[in-house]
């Protein structure tokens, strides 16, 4: 039997499909990681700034999930269960409802979809239908919600919407996200008025789905005030409130949930990624109790019951939400990585923050210096990736429970690369 060596991607590139991305920006093999930090067969380290894409919140390999997932699986506990009522789920409900639902006086049911948030998303997509007998759907510019067909339908990205080229993806009316249209233009009152003219084009919507932060679209953040107005306009129009939480859930912008400060309380919440606390696979729909509605098995998948999952991410909830001390670090740590953001945009022309809370980045202007910036900091050392229609934001995802020292070398390297692709173009300039 022969291991590849920390270098040897030829496998990858002979057997692997092209749709593969992430490994091209970061071309090494890894092989264990804890923490915020990734490691390869030599002992290379890498701080990880992109975090399973916001799926590892609270890091790689958290000793207390590990602990409790290996003595679970030394014990038999059943890994895989269909729906069926198991110890693991009941267990991970019970510290849902404590720790999540009740302190915010929010009563939902939960719905276990398959494994992904494009899932969830479908799952969402598709009871709104079922409840308002609507077809249409409202979606955002910039907006991403996955690659399966109901939910690229949704997604604006161009790139992802190329890759289902013979097919039509209908039933879904794309306006004018909080800030696309520029300073002072209120795209809550675009929304408004186009679902108030009968001759607008627009067809009454089933639902209105938004993110509060477009991780993948440049992390425009909504203000609090659009999304409360977009939730009335909603209520107006008998369409139900979809928020999309998959990324900038699960204290990523700094509450559990990334509305929990705006007044608003959606009909449905999608949440996968950092949902299982571990990186297992893991989604979820919320959906209020008079939404309810789907029959047995009328939306199912045979992945909804990831035990080992419903584990971790109950130890997740007890360690980390059980007081408000978590969050206050997140708060701190936010504070802290918006006054390094500040200075490091100081080192490019044009260059602004984007985001919110733990979910922030710097618009650099272009995908060219953005990827070139991503480069030069993984050659020292740190993993971090790009987002926004040109790939032209540089986005932070460290992991919220990244140590205070290790993040500031992080940032360090960061604020380094972008020193240095700035001083190179203005050498280049002149």
């Amino acid at each position: 039997m022969t291991t590849a060596t920390p270098d040897d991607t030829e496998i990858f590139t002979r057997r692997e499909s092209e749709a593969r991305s992430y490994c091209r920006s970061f071309p090494v093999v890894f092989d264990s990681a804890s923490g915020a930090t990734l490691r390869t067969k030599d002992g290379r380290e890498y701080i990880d700034f992109l975090a399973g894409c916001s799926s590892l919140n609270y890091g790689h390999n958290d000793p207390d999930m590990k602990a409790a997932l290996i003595a679970y699986l030394e014990a038999d506990g059943v890994a895989h269960g269909l729906d069926m009522h198991t110890a693991a789920k009941a267990d991970f409900l019970e510290a849902f409802e404590r720790l999540i639902l009740k302190p915010r006086n929010m009563d939902y049911k939960v719905m276990f979809t398959g494994p992904t948030g494009a899932n969830a998303v479908e799952a969402a997509l598709k009871l709104a239908r079922k409840v308002t007998g609507r077809t249409n759907v409202i979606a955002f510019t910039n907006g991403f919600h996955g690659v399966t067909h109901g939910a690229l339908a949704a997604t604006g990205n161009g790139y992802h919407r190329g890759g289902a080229s013979g097919v039509s993806l209908p039933d879904v009316t794309r306006l004018p996200y909080d800030g696309f249209l520029g300073r002072g233009a209120d795209t809550a009152d675009v929304l408004n008025r186009m679902l108030a003219d009968p001759s607008s084009g627009v067809d009454e919507p089933a639902a209105i789905l938004l993110e509060t932060v477009q991780g993948e679209g440049g992390l425009n953040a909504a203000s609090r005030d659009w999304v409360r107005r977009v939730e009335q306009i909603a209520r107006a129009h008998g369409a139900l409130l979809i928020v999309d939480d998959i990324q900038a859930g699960c204290g990523r912008t700094g509450s559990f949930f990334s509305f929990e400060e705006m007044g608003v309380k959606p009909d449905l919440v999608t949440m996968a990624k950092s949902l299982s606390g571990f990186g297992l696979p893991l989604a979820a729909l919320l959906v209020r109790p008079e939404h309810d509605i789907f029959g047995p098995a009328e939306h199912n998948g045979t992945f909804r019951g990831n035990n080992h999952a419903f584990l971790t991410a109950r130890v997740a909830l007890e360690k980390f939400w059980a007081d408000a001390g978590f969050q206050e670090t997140i708060g701190n740590k936010s504070a802290f990585l918006e006054r390094r953001l500040r200075k490091i945009a100081e080192h490019l022309p044009a260059a602004r923050l984007k985001g919110r809370g733990m979910m922030m980045g710097v618009d650099v202007g272009s995908g060219e210096t953005a990827s070139e910036i991503c480069a030069r900091c993984f050659e020292a050392g740190l993993v971090i990736e790009t987002s926004g229609a040109h790939d032209e934001v540089v986005k932070v995802l460290a992991p919220l429970t990244i140590d205070e020292a290790l993040f500031a070398r992080g940032l360090d390297i960061l604020e380094d690369a972008v020193r240095d692709v700035s001083t190179t173009s203005k050498i280049a300039a002149e």
